[in-house]
């Protein structure tokens, strides 16, 4: 038996389905079947990543075939030229957001049509030109892409292009719209949208195959994590604790019987196990004597300062990855400019007949320009000096003080394990009390 194969654009709201080939691919590659399971077969590693997904809105200003031909230009000029084979279905539930998927190939064809490999073997030479022994009888080398298409800036390329694509296409029928590459993040909008992984990326992901949207995903599922984690548990324990606290104290102290029970409880066998039980008795101690705590009352009024320094600093984290995320913005921005003013000084000087072929060959680098140009002109509007090295020093200064707020967050984390040491005492008290209780006869 093969391995198991999918139809990896089998979703809702097709309207129209093709697939764009260079002009080295085999055939039999129009048929999506046979396409997409070669692609599988020739990808033994299970961490091989089999597809690229790029999804893209359709402007709505434009009619049915003109967003056809809008989708069938901009993959034949982005990505089939470049030697990607292409997939892609134009989707339209009638809900206001037709839109398009487009699935590449990740591999390389040779010019015979099979599939080549994805990198290549680079061996590293001294200042002679000559290979690096590594010791062990070979040379020294590395991996090196055979194409770009993983590179760095590429996806800002894409988008780029896709905004000159669709914007052309909106002047030349007349409408005055005009779509923004940048996502939410890049223009400076506080709120972060989900990523629609999309059928294809989210079957590979269930077969344990990692995908760009699915590590976004991840990624932005770990920087809440922690946050998530202290909101939870410090509310479980404020909770607790007030209610514990409303209960009548008897003579005998309740920390006292707290901390016996505890220590009652962790007698390990291992030697690893002492160490560990030893350190979280010695954590329970400092936190009970550096706070003055000898009562619940006094737990609690602990634990709710904790609760509310945490809001506080969370305010304060939200209110600093604000400011970051703007000024990571116009720095990113300004080094857009930079980068490719001098693409835009070449274009400026040429003769206006030259013009168009140059906008073929770099119409991506042009519209990052000017895309970067308008944010720096716009920001100038409204009374911004345009100053990087201020952004940055001032971005630097607001990433180290963030740091030290999430240091604060995991020291508050210490605290939480602590007090939640002497909630599972309390739990085993009240077992072993009402198991006594079952015990007594009846008088």
């Amino acid at each position: 038996m093969g391995r198991h194969t999918h139809d990896y654009t089998h979703k809702g709201g097709v309207i129209h389905s093709e697939i764009l080939l260079p002009a080295h691919a085999p055939p039999a590659f129009q048929d999506r079947f046979t396409l997409w399971n070669s692609v599988e077969e020739i990808e033994k590693s299970s961490k091989s990543q089999l597809a690229r997904e790029i999804e893209i809105a359709l402007p709505v200003e434009l009619d049915r075939q003109a967003q056809l031909a809008l989708v069938r230009a901009y993959v034949k000029d982005n990505f089939v030229s470049a030697g990607m084979c292409a997939d892609f279905s134009l989707h339209d539930k009638g809900d206001g957001n037709p839109h398009a998927h487009i699935m590449l190939t990740m591999r390389p064809l040779t010019p015979g049509g099979e599939w080549g490999a994805k990198c290549r073997k680079e061996y590293l030479t001294d200042r002679r030109g000559q290979r690096i022994p590594d010791g062990k009888g070979g040379y020294k080398s590395r991996r090196v892409d055979v194409t770009d298409w993983n590179e760095k800036d590429k996806a800002e390329q894409w988008r780029a292009a896709w905004a000159e694509y669709a914007n052309r296409a909106l002047e030349q029928t007349g409408h005055r719209e005009r779509i923004d590459h940048r996502s939410y993040k890049r223009q400076g909008k506080e709120q972060l949208p989900t990523v629609h992984m999309g059928v294809a990326a989210t079957r590979m992901e269930r077969r344990g195959i990692a995908t760009d949207k699915g590590n976004v995903n991840r990624q932005i599922a770990a920087d809440n994590k922690l946050l998530k984690e202290i909101k939870a548990r410090v509310t479980r324990l404020y909770n607790w604790t007030k209610a514990e606290a409303a209960k009548p104290q008897g003579k005998e102290s309740v920390m006292a019987q707290l901390w016996q029970t505890r220590q009652d409880m962790r007698k390990p066998a291992t030697r690893t196990g002492k160490v560990k039980a030893l350190k979280e008795s010695a954590a329970l101690f400092n936190f009970l004597q550096s706070n003055g705590i000898t009562s619940m009352r006094e737990l609690h009024e602990k634990v709710s300062a904790m609760n509310s320094a945490y809001y506080d600093q969370r305010g304060e984290i939200r209110t600093t990855e604000r400011r970051i995320a703007v000024l990571t913005e116009r720095l990113e921005m300004w080094a857009q400019y930079e980068q490719h003013k001098g693409i835009r000084r070449q274009f400026d000087g040429l003769k206006p007949g030259k013009r168009e072929k140059f906008r073929e060959r770099h119409g991506a680098e042009l519209a990052l320009f000017d895309t970067a140009a308008r944010y720096l002109q716009d920001l100038k509007a409204t009374g911004e000096a345009i100053t990087p090295r201020q952004w940055r020093a001032e971005a630097d200064t607001l990433t180290a003080k963030k740091d030290v707020l999430y240091q604060d967050m995991r020291a508050m984390r210490e605290g939480i394990k602590a007090v939640e040491q002497l909630r599972k005492a309390a739990e085993q008290l009240s077992k072993t009390e009402q198991s006594k209780h079952k015990e007594e006869p009846d008088r």
